[in-house]
Formats: C-alpha cells, sequence, structure tokens
C-alpha cells in the first residue's frame, strides 16, 4: 500500500494551461520564453482569423474589392473604424456587429499575451512569500 501512495506522490500533477501550479518551481526562462510564443502564436491565429472573417463580411454584403474590405476590417478590428461608407441594410448590420465582436477579441487577444508574464508575476511573488513564512 505504501508503494501505491509513493507513485502517486511522485506523479506530477497535470499543470492547467501550462502553467505550474502554486507549489511547482517558478518555470526556467526558457520555458517561459517558449510560453510567451506560443501565446503570441495564439493570439496572431485569433486575430488572423478575426480579419479573415472581416474581410469575407464585407467582401461578401458590400460587395468590396479584397483590398478595401481588408482596410476596413484591419481599421474596424483595430478599433479605429471604417474607412469606407457602407450601402447596404446587411452590410450596416455586419460592421456594427463586427465591431462589437472586434472589441472583444483585442481584450481576449491582449489577455492571452499578457497571461504568462502576470502568472510569472504572481508566482514568483507567492514563492517569495512561502519562503519568508519557513
Amino acid at each position: 500500500m505504501n508503494n501505491v501512495k509513493r507513485r502517486m506522490a511522485v506523479r506530477p500533477q497535470p499543470r492547467v494551461l501550462g502553467f505550474e501550479r502554486k507549489h511547482q518551481p517558478l518555470a526556467s526562462r526558457s520555458d517561459f520564453a517558449k510560453r510567451m510564443v506560443g501565446s503570441f502564436a495564439l493570439s496572431s491565429a485569433l486575430i488572423g482569423l478575426s480579419l479573415f472573417g472581416g474581410m469575407a463580411g464585407y467582401h461578401h454584403f458590400e460587395k468590396m474589392p479584397w483590398i478595401d474590405a481588408f482596410v476596413n476590417a484591419a481599421m474596424i478590428l483595430s478599433g479605429m473604424g471604417p474607412l469606407g461608407s457602407l450601402q447596404t441594410w446587411n452590410g450596416k448590420a455586419f460592421a456594427g456587429l463586427y465591431a462589437l465582436y472586434s472589441g472583444l477579441v483585442l481584450i481576449l487577444a491582449m489577455g492571452i499575451v499578457i497571461a504568462p508574464i502576470v502568472h510569472r508575476v504572481l508566482h514568483r511573488f507567492h514563492l517569495e512569500s512561502d519562503d519568508d513564512e519557513k
């Protein structure tokens, strides 16, 4: 029975979202750099898919050429606002919904990029407070 308990205690717990748990040591700098690259890649993919969706919507609803659809989608996604005036009811409805979606995507993308940094700072703070208590 003791061997079973020992094996269970030695087996590492799965990490949530790739982050170390509070009693695990701080990740190395190379692991942190890999985590940052992964977060940046995920955020870039989310923004790229959102940009393509906006381009497709402008191209479909407003019959814009792809380059104009790109500019309008990029401006909405970045929070600047559209460049061209919209002509159709469907295009205006799409632009409004896309603008609401874009605001949320921008917040989500920044959260994905910043999460590893915040986690590392809080984990380091927690480790330092555990050392103080000993």
